[in-house]
């Protein structure tokens, strides 16, 4: 059943079908063929139990925050400040590419929205200096990743629906892994730009006094992440309920930018509902098929298929991780996450192995699988903005960043601590 199973959904995949009809279509398809059982007579209760959640509410609340952000203009005074503080580095204006990703990446919760907003913001830049198009467009796919690692991350949200795990935890444990991804992304970007000076565009120094006025540009997103994850770990409010006060306050400082219009709210609250709307059809159409699966007995059978390979917990995990890195190639990121983690996870705790941690080894491999083609999302996000060149150059450039993102994992897997550090502490 597990062979015939993939192979489908590989087939159904290739038809350009949505991935929640496909999710659906395997379900029926193994409650016909494989169970004697009437299962879809269960399927209002199972879906009704998927989303009787008070946590999605914060979905829907963080993807109106970034909407409002992106359309107020928000992001573009964000860049331009951190031009003036990175670009003096080797690679120039890139590196403000990659610190607009991650203060975005701070108050966005979605990665391919990080991507489409820095990427809309930069190319015209790119463009006008003469940087090198695959390293730049590149590096804007990889650093967008980092909008489902740095909380509030709505993956990490997802991950903590699906498997009962605090969501305060997995956002502190997520923090220190972005931050030094981020830190290794600009690294490579200088260390390639070093070695290679035309790759890079030219560094321009901003003076002391201009730097220091960017900052007005800087303390609205720094404000804002600060009021979500301190509200959380103040105890003060929930996650569902810091994502409201986010949308609050992302609408006070669109307001004193005055680019609060309706034609704006309209907008992101269209762009918010089909977002949403994407996320929660997946999520209910692999709560589906996960239930027949499980009714099935496929998790049954792929413990058991792991257990006769004989292996201890370490070289299990790298099967694990080895899986991932293959199906990542193939299938988008959150079908992903959502077929998957109702299997892996018991499994991963059978091993003794930490659900917060794996959380974030999970979304380090799922942020690897949003930049390898041919499925990865950001890669098609840069090149639409892009609008001309090959979506090759893309893939190109987001190679060294792969690399990171690989040595994140390593690091991970090695050193635990590196994610558990600050939720130990709590």
């Amino acid at each position: 059943m597990i062979g015939t199973t993939t192979a489908a959904l590989f087939v159904l995949l290739f038809l350009s079908l949505p991935v929640a009809t496909v999710l659906f279509l395997l379900a029926f398809g193994i409650d016909t063929f494989f169970t004697p059982l009437p299962l879809m007579r269960g399927l209002g209760n199972v879906l009704w139990t998927a989303s009787d959640s008070f946590l999605l509410v914060a979905i829907p609340m963080f993807v109106l925050l970034g909407e409002i952000l992106v359309r107020a203009g928000i992001a573009e005074r964000t860049y331009r400040a951190l031009d003036a503080w990175f670009s003096w580095l080797p690679g120039g204006l890139i590196h403000a590419n990659i610190g607009t990703a991650t203060l975005f990446s701070a108050t966005s919760g979605s990665s391919v929205a990080t991507a489409a907003t820095v990427a809309t913001v930069a190319m015209p830049q790119a463009q006008r200096l003469h940087y090198d198009p695959r390293l730049f467009s590149g590096a804007i796919a990889a650093g967008g990743t980092l909008g489902i690692l740095i909380p509030p991350s709505i993956n990490l949200i997802i991950y903590g629906f699906l498997t009962q795990t605090s969501i305060p935890s997995l956002f502190l444990a997520g923090l220190v892994p972005g931050l030094v991804m981020a830190a290794g992304f600009m690294a490579v970007t200088a260390a390639i730009c070093a070695a290679k000076p035309e790759l890079g565009g030219p560094s321009r120094a901003a003076s002391w006094q201009e730097r220091i006025a960017s900052l007005a540009d800087l303390l609205p997103i720094a404000f804002l992440f600060a009021m979500i994850i301190g509200s959380i770990y103040a105890g003060w409010a929930t996650p569902t309920e810091a994502a409201s006060l986010g949308v609050a306050v992302a609408l006070l400082i669109a307001a004193a930018n005055r680019a609060v219009t309706l034609t704006m709210m309209v907008g992101a609250l269209l762009g918010t509902i089909r977002i949403t709307a994407m996320i929660l059809f997946v999520i209910f159409a692999a709560s589906a098929l996960n239930y027949v699966l499980g009714t099935a007995g496929l998790s049954r059978a792929l413990s058991g298929f792991l257990g006769d390979l004989g292996l201890d917990a370490l070289p299990t995990l790298l099967v694990i991780i080895a899986m991932y890195v293959v199906l990542g190639f193939f299938i988008e990121t959150l079908s992903l996450m959502v077929i998957t983690i109702p299997i892996v996870v018991p499994l991963i705790e059978g091993l003794a192995f930490d659900k917060v941690w794996f959380g974030v080894l999970l979304i380090v491999l799922i942020e690897m699988a949003l930049i390898t083609p041919p499925v990865g999302l950001n890669l098609y996000v840069v090149q639409g903005a892009r609008r001309s060149g090959r979506l090759g150059e893309v893939m190109i450039g987001a190679a060294p960043y792969v690399l990171v993102m690989a040595a994140m994992v390593a690091l991970l897997v090695a050193v635990p601590d590196v994610a558990l550090f600050l939720p130990n502490l709590e």
